[in-house]
């Protein structure tokens, strides 16, 4: 199985993985600590970014914050726009030691919004990265290709689209087709088959996890 990050590929069970983002991650989180030590990889400290449909309690976005110029973060949930109603929700869902380690984060350079991924309340070409992660299996196939879109809109012409996805709720064909049909292009190998060693849960029937890094095509 290919090493390197920009290889689009499922995860494997001996990829990298971190168990601590900032806070411990709940073990339920069964493809997080791998999908997060692979993000690690795109992170500039120079870099405007966005976490798209970041969640409430997840840490993804306070980390960036911490490594990159200018972090945006935005979800349709309106909790979003209270950084107490986040500190409160990560102190329900995870604990108060991970609420007390995600206030003690460096965010001033952390902008969350309230926003639907089919229509991104940012300019075209805003960001150098878009992190959108484990999200697109919970949109219907009309809403995942406008939100295509609107990454590819708002992505700047050197930018990348870091992006996972459960399987198969997600079909790879379909999705596939979605991305290429939307100007986007793979910036690296492409490995479509599903390993006998892939990391995998038995939630929900049983799922994989899928990870692609892409960027513009040329016109």
């Amino acid at each position: 199985m290919p090493t390197h990050p920009y290889v689009s590929r499922f995860f494997v069970t001996s990829d990298a993985r971190r168990d601590k983002l900032i806070y411990d991650l709940p073990e339920s989180w069964w493809s997080r600590p791998y999908e997060y030590e692979w993000c690690t990889n795109f992170i500039s400290p120079h870099d405007t970014v966005l976490d798209a449909a970041c969640g409430i309690s997840h840490p993804l976005k306070f980390y960036l914050a911490g490594y990159t110029s200018e972090v945006h973060a935005c979800d349709v949930d309106a909790r979003i726009l209270s950084r107490e109603d986040i500190i409160q929700d990560i102190s329900l869902d995870i604990g108060p030691e991970a609420a007390r380690q995600v206030r003690a984060r460096r965010t001033d350079n952390l902008h969350l919004t309230q926003g639907d991924l089919t229509r991104l309340p940012y300019e075209n070409e805003s960001f150098d990265t878009i992190f959108c992660i484990s999200v697109l299996e919970h949109l219907s196939m009309d809403d995942t290709v406008l939100a295509v879109q609107e990454f590819h809109r708002t992505l700047n012409g050197e930018g990348l689209l870091v992006l996972t996805f459960d399987y198969p709720t997600v079909d790879l064909h379909l999705m596939n087709d979605v991305l290429l049909r939307c100007g986007f292009q793979y910036w690296g190998e492409t490995d479509f088959n599903l390993p006998p060693d892939a990391v995998t849960t038995e939630q929900w029937g049983g799922l994989n996890c899928f990870r692609a890094v892409l960027k513009k095509g040329q016109a």
